[in-house]
């Protein structure tokens, strides 16, 4: 649930982009590997060797204009495909797994229903005709959001079993029925030296390694030996992308 609740607004650029800009990422789909550790919640892909060499059958074996038997070879072999959009104006790929949009979806939908019943959050009873000094249109804002808050605390016994349904049954849903789209994303297996993915369980983050300064590119290498302190600041955390 918390999960779900800190990726809302990935969900939300993933389900509103252009069917054409998305795409599939293939990942093992035994979690276990990329569980949280001593190094924090994030696991770097290029040190998952497994998952290369299961990327490597599938591309030597299948042909990208046969997505629907590139597909189901991967999951044969133990691979899962993230769905993955880029951040615009930028050159950061978020995504993740099926189960997590599931939830996610799951999630909105119940915050949707709650702000419908929230008084002032509707849209009719916005009054254009009513002049507020920002002052009190802020408290105004304030308020909802509190209320909205109780709301969804009062709601939280109802709505989280029916978010964990969703993340379970959307192992097995197809990504065009999550979408409501008429095909599945294509399954991108492309090589690119320059990538540096990263994933939690149900998370995936990639940028380009020379889109970053050198010393990010090297917290998202997590080098051995600790971590190299900034002028004037702590040592640094490596990226906590929830998972």
């Amino acid at each position: 649930m918390g999960t779900a609740r800190a990726q809302v607004l990935v969900y939300l650029a993933l389900s509103g982009a252009q069917p054409s800009r998305l795409k599939t990422v293939a990942l093992p789909a035994d979690r276990t590997s990329r569980r949280r550790g001593h190094r924090g919640v994030t696991t770097p892909l290029e040190h998952d060797s497994s998952a290369r060499a299961m990327r490597n059958a599938v591309r030597a074996e299948t042909s990208d204009s046969d997505q629907s038997g590139r597909r189901g070879h991967a999951r044969a072999l133990g691979l899962d495909d993230f769905l993955t959009h880029r951040v615009p104006g930028t050159e950061l790929r978020l995504g993740m797994s099926r189960q997590l949009f599931a939830a996610c979806a799951q999630l909105h939908y119940e915050d949707q229903l709650i702000a419908e019943r929230t008084p002032g959050m509707r849209a009719e009873d916005l009054r254009a005709d009513e002049p507020a000094s920002e002052e009190a249109e802020e408290r105004r804002r304030q308020t909802q959001r509190r209320v909205f808050r109780e709301q969804q605390e009062e709601e939280l016994a109802r709505i989280e079993p029916r978010v964990h349904a969703a993340f379970e049954h959307g192992r097995d849903r197809p990504w065009r029925e999550l979408l409501h789209a008429q095909s599945d994303p294509r399954l991108d297996l492309d090589e690119d030296p320059g990538l540096l993915e990263a994933a939690t369980a149900e998370t995936y983050l990639a940028v380009r390694e020379d889109d970053l300064p050198t010393t990010s590119a090297d917290r998202l290498h997590f080098p051995a030996g600790p971590s190299r302190p900034s002028p004037g600041r702590g040592s640094e955390r490596g990226p906590a992308y929830g998972g």
